[in-house]
């Protein structure tokens, strides 16, 4: 496949929640139950670490728990006319266990942990407690990305993005930047799709598809516009 076209595949919070992850902000979401600000910033393990740390275990067992759906599965799937890079702002493992061979995590993910010391990365299977110290000495943390963190992974993804000859967009509102203003590294003359059931404002964007569907649905219509797109 190494002269298969590049499909560049961000995806979002809507991705997961059809497996039966929870969300931060759609309704009956995690911002409902929980303070971001106690659990989901650096001020927050600073302040009250085993809050923090009960928290992301709890997200780390929820995540262990659910399956790859349909859209996680049909992504995979296009790796065989496709080289198919997936950018996620999921922090779950759910796009390489459906088969997904090249995953980039913008916004970490659950299933490792790094030192707070040197912040090297651990494989991660279960909860994390106070006091579980790395070799180096330091404490063990989520290697997630908090609000108020930098995103280290944005420069490569930005890089993938400038390479790719189709772009889709599945289960993110292009909200939540600095991942949102990724389209905007996408070649104008590449074909974008956007796959989501309540996307309010369609960014401003040339070669632009808006597919209202579900994730596990608007997979099937992107595979069939993609081959269009490919044979057309």
């Amino acid at each position: 496949m190494s002269n298969a076209r590049h499909l560049v595949v961000l995806s979002g919070a809507g991705m997961s929640a059809e497996s039966g992850i929870r969300t931060f902000r759609d309704t009956g979401g995690l911002w409902e139950e929980y303070d971001i600000y106690e659990v989901a910033t650096p001020e927050a393990f600073a302040r009250d670490p085993e809050l923090v740390l009960r928290f992301y275990n709890m997200r780390r067992k929820a995540a262990r728990e659910v399956e790859p759906n349909a859209g996680h599965k049909v992504i995979a799937e296009l790796e065989r006319d496709f080289t198919v890079t997936v950018i996620t702002q999921n922090i779950d493992d759910l796009h390489e266990r459906a088969g997904s061979t090249r995953v980039h995590h913008l916004h970490g993910e659950i299933l490792k942990a790094r030192s707070v010391t040197t912040g090297k990365l651990y494989d991660c299977p279960g909860d994390i407690q106070l006091g579980d110290l790395c070799p180096d000495g330091g404490q063990l943390r989520p290697h997630v990305v908090w609000f108020g963190e930098p995103v280290p992974a944005i420069e490569e993804a930005a890089r993938i993005c400038a390479t790719a000859d189709y772009f889709a967009v599945i289960g993110t509102s292009l909200q939540v930047y600095p991942a949102a203003g990724l389209i905007h590294y996408v070649p104008s003359e590449v074909p974008k799709y956007i796959i989501d059931p309540d996307l309010e404002r369609v960014p401003l964007e040339e070669n632009l598809t808006y597919i209202q569907q579900p994730a596990t649905t608007g997979v099937i219509e992107l595979q069939r516009l993609l081959q269009e797109a490919q044979h057309g």
